[in-house]
């Protein structure tokens, strides 16, 4: 529990204690990539907020239905040398979104430009029911 007391001006506070040590259970902040998602006639365009990493730090996977948005830096040397008091900054973040299980890989496409991920997605169309009509005699 003294890990997660929260020392605030030169006082240690109840409720922001009991806050903090919840936190870590029900709330992933480290994994929360905040996303917008747009409607067209054609498709679906995700934008995500990814400030911060490079675009080789960045990985984009479709598996059974679902697209995985995830990115990890490299940890430096130099950080595991330094004692951090509090840590909230990672070094990792992921988030699946589903997509359906007719999308393919060749029908997604994504772009990076200034800590904006854009990925769009085509809509899938509905599948016409066929009719199958048994002979009367």
């Amino acid at each position: 529990m003294k890990n997660y007391l929260a020392k605030r001006n030169n006082n240690y506070d109840l409720f922001d204690a009991f806050d903090d040590f919840f936190r870590p259970v029900f709330f992933d902040e480290q994994s929360d990539l905040k996303t917008n998602i747009k409607e067209t006639d054609k498709n679906y365009e995700l934008d995500i907020e990814m400030p911060g990493y490079n675009k080789d730090q960045i990985k984009v996977a479709l598996e059974n239905g679902y697209l995985t948005v995830s990115a990890s830096k490299e940890k430096k040397e130099e950080d595991d040398k330094k004692h951090y008091v509090r840590k909230e900054i990672s070094e990792s973040c992921s988030r699946s979104y589903y997509v359906g299980e007719d999308v393919t890989q060749a029908d997604i496409k994504a772009k990076y430009e200034n800590g904006m991920l854009s990925v769009c997605l085509p809509k899938s169309q509905p599948k016409q029911i066929e009719s199958k009509y048994i002979d009367i005699e």
